[in-house]
């Protein structure tokens, strides 16, 4: 092969890649995403997340509700996952992560002869508590950023319960379980409520009862009769003298004899 056909060779070569970053040009020319304006940051999620549909977000379930349903061998069937990493055994090796036995209570990176990430060594001032264990198996990246476990994390509310209600039972003296926390709006009305259905007014004092009545051999009257008759017993003495006056000024004669009786009438009347 002499030098033209060398040149040659050597020539389209270098055209096929001129030709080549050409079209890489003019592709990149008539694609490029236009630029609508500057950024902005979005605003971080609230506390007040809401569904698809709209209706607010169903808040997380404490782990005292959790566990006060939660089922120890279920939970020991679930941690089969983690054999491969951990031991539950009292007294067993530590492997790819520390043996869990007594793990409840337990200082955070605290077993000897594990080498545990910078990222849980900063938590081991806490311990592992039932809501610190919840927290761990739902996320651990998010409850200690750059530790060295690759587990995701359980977001089934019902098996992480599971697996910490096993864990508590790899104890000589399982700790008891957090108490339930109470639903919202679940309180008991304040001493000077009333409930539904009751009264807080007294009856009156000076209204007679059914019982009363009938002790005393009287039929029961109503408050408002009551008031009524007293007040015509009231009005009937001095109506009475009245026209027993006009009756015996009426009838009165000229002797003495005839006004007594009539005086005497009025008085017994």
């Amino acid at each position: 092969m002499d030098s033209f056909e060398l040149n040659k060779i050597i020539g389209a070569i270098l055209g096929t890649l001129l030709f080549v970053m050409g079209v890489g040009f003019i592709a990149e020319a008539i694609y490029e995403p236009a630029h609508s304006g500057p950024g902005y940051a979005l605003p971080e999620p609230t506390g007040n997340q809401t569904a698809d549909n709209g209706t607010p977000a169903a808040a997380p379930v404490d782990i005292g509700t959790l566990l006060a349903k939660a089922d120890p061998k279920a939970g020991e069937a679930a941690v089969k996952k983690c054999q491969a990493c951990h031991d539950f055994t009292e007294g067993g090796p530590n492997k790819t992560g520390p043996n869990l036995y007594d793990v409840v209570e337990r200082q955070i990176a605290s077993h000897p002869g594990f080498s545990y990430s910078a990222a849980l060594s900063a938590h081991n001032k806490d311990t592992w508590t039932y809501e610190n264990l919840n927290a761990w198996l739902t996320s651990p990246k998010t409850f200690a950023n750059g530790t060295k476990m690759t587990y995701a994390g359980d977001s089934d509310d019902s098996d992480r319960a599971n697996i910490i209600a096993y864990l508590s039972t790899l104890s000589h003296s399982p700790k008891p379980f957090p108490q339930p926390k109470a639903p919202a709006g679940g309180q008991a009305p304040a001493s000077g409520q009333t409930t539904a259905g009751s009264s807080s007014v007294a009856p009156a004092a000076g209204v007679p009862t059914p019982s009363t009545n009938e002790q005393n051999g009287q039929n029961p009257t109503p408050a408002s009769s009551a008031g009524v008759t007293s007040a015509s017993s009231a009005a009937e003495p001095s109506s009475a003298p009245a026209s027993s006056a006009a009756a015996s000024s009426a009838s009165e004669a000229p002797t003495s004899s005839a006004a007594a009786p009539a005086s005497s009438s009025s008085a017994a009347q």
